[in-house]
């Protein structure tokens, strides 16, 4: 499915590519070298990928949103190397991340680098309603990683605030993604509304589903070891589901994870979210929010993009159908 949705905007994903390889030089060979490691250590690439079907389905021409999807894959880049600093992490997309191949300091530079390159290319563009979306989407970024280093070893998380997390840290990057291919094609008010409703809805159905995989997936799906998120003392929504409807016994053995952290009982929390409903909840979440970005896809023209973007709201919650 995932080549499919590519192929709808096969010649655009090759010059987002070619731009970013131009637009990652550097004197410094340090800053090209860790750039250059991150970028081509694959992923789904599916924020730029929205951009260009965003802006092509609404009839938008020229190079414009092949430099805007750049923009947004630079913002994700960036974050994921920030991210991996913050959490420790040793393995993103199945290989070292960039901070366990080189170090915390250079990860966190290179980051601020990729940051910067993101709003030089911003600013080329030349659309004032463009830059003020991606200058407050990358502050809500920020605040949703605070929030998300705050929530760690929590046990009252609700889930109101889980969703807030989610919503800011990672759904907000798809929103923006969406609402600027619009904006690139000036497409109508309303139709731009919908597109960014679409993004939302798209990334909180991705960052779901990945949170249920960290109880029942595998290293191959999520790029990562399962339990990471536990491992981090990470209250996500399949365990805020079973702190509230598993039995006492079950609920104290999920707390004391959550606040120590660590992985010891890993197999048995992941017995008690499933026998909870854990997993089906967070699931049944992700299916409805695609199955609204699908609903506004709708009213759209009917196109190869248009088909491209029902594929995306589908792939979203593929892996757990």
């Amino acid at each position: 499915m995932q080549k499919s949705i590519r192929a709808a905007v096969a010649s655009d994903f090759e010059a987002v590519n070619a731009f970013i390889v131009e637009q990652l030089h550097s004197n410094v060979d340090l800053v090209e070298n860790i750039g250059h490691y991150i970028i081509n250590a694959g992923g789904k690439r599916m924020r730029p990928v929205l951009v260009l079907l965003a802006a092509r389905s609404c009839g938008a021409i020229g190079d414009a949103p092949v430099k805007l999807a750049a923009v947004i894959e630079f913002i994700h880049t960036a974050t994921l190397l920030h991210d991996d600093v913050v959490d420790m992490s040793a393995m993103r997309r199945g290989r070292p991340t960039a901070n366990a191949q080189w170090n915390n300091p250079s990860s966190v530079l290179v980051g601020d680098f990729i940051y910067s390159r993101a709003f030089q290319v911003l600013v080329s563009l030349g659309h004032i309603g463009i830059m003020q979306v991606i200058a407050d989407t990358t502050n809500v970024i920020a605040e949703g990683e605070v929030l998300q280093l705050l929530n760690k070893h929590r046990v009252d998380i609700t889930e109101a605030e889980y969703m807030r997390v989610i919503g800011d840290k990672t759904a907000i990057l798809f929103e923006a993604a969406a609402y600027c291919g619009a904006m690139i094609a000036g497409a109508d008010e309303s139709i731009q509304q919908a597109l960014k409703q679409v993004g939302r809805d798209i990334g909180l159905a991705f960052q779901l589903v990945d949170d249920a995989l960290d109880y029942d997936g595998n290293v191959e799906d999520l790029g990562k070891n399962v339990g990471d998120d536990l491992a981090e003392g990470k209250p996500t929504l399949p365990l805020i589901h079973a702190l509230k409807h598993a039995e006492e016994k079950d609920k104290e053995l999920i707390r004391q994870a959550i606040l120590n952290g660590g992985t010891e009982n890993l197999q048995e929390i992941i017995r008690i979210v499933q026998s909870s409903g854990g997993l089906e909840y967070t699931r049944d979440l992700a299916k409805r929010h695609a199955a609204a970005a699908a609903e506004k896809i709708m009213l759209l023209p009917d196109s190869s993009f248009r088909t491209a973007l029902l594929q995306m709201s589908e792939l979203a919650v593929a892996r757990v159908s």
